[in-house]
């Protein structure tokens, strides 16, 4: 793939997952200064690793949310928690993906975790 192709079939992976409304928003931001790593997010994370066949996006989902409960990366999880409802995933999986980053990141980072996950599904639930 080039880069055009590498970009538009991460687009396309990456409004399937994250949803049109956060995309869109993200599109919208975009300045001068951060235009080069929005187009190297879509192009590399989206279109590069997302689209590979070796993992189904529910595992990627699995662990993306580990790994941002081991970086201890608040915004980031939350995103993913939203977007792992897309890729297949339930509150039962999300817990049990907490509930594994437990034992191997530390219970402080599970606990922020299941803190976070509890946010986003009252946000979830709050919207129409």
């Amino acid at each position: 793939m080039d880069d055009k192709d590498r970009y538009d079939a991460g687009m396309k992976v990456r409004r399937a997952v994250l949803g049109d409304a956060h995309v869109d928003r993200s599109l919208s931001r975009i300045t001068p200064f951060n235009e080069e790593f929005q187009n190297l997010i879509t192009r590399y994370a989206w279109g590069e690793i997302w689209t590979r066949p070796g993992l189904d996006r529910k595992t990627r989902s699995c662990m993306t949310l580990s790994m941002m409960i081991a970086l201890n990366r608040a915004d980031e999880f939350k995103l993913h928690v939203r977007a792992a409802f897309n890729n297949g995933l339930t509150r039962d999986d999300i817990k049990e993906v907490i509930l594994q980053a437990g034992i191997y990141c530390g219970v402080p980072a599970a606990n922020s975790a299941m803190h976070w996950a509890e946010e986003v599904f009252a946000q979830m639930e709050q919207k129409p």
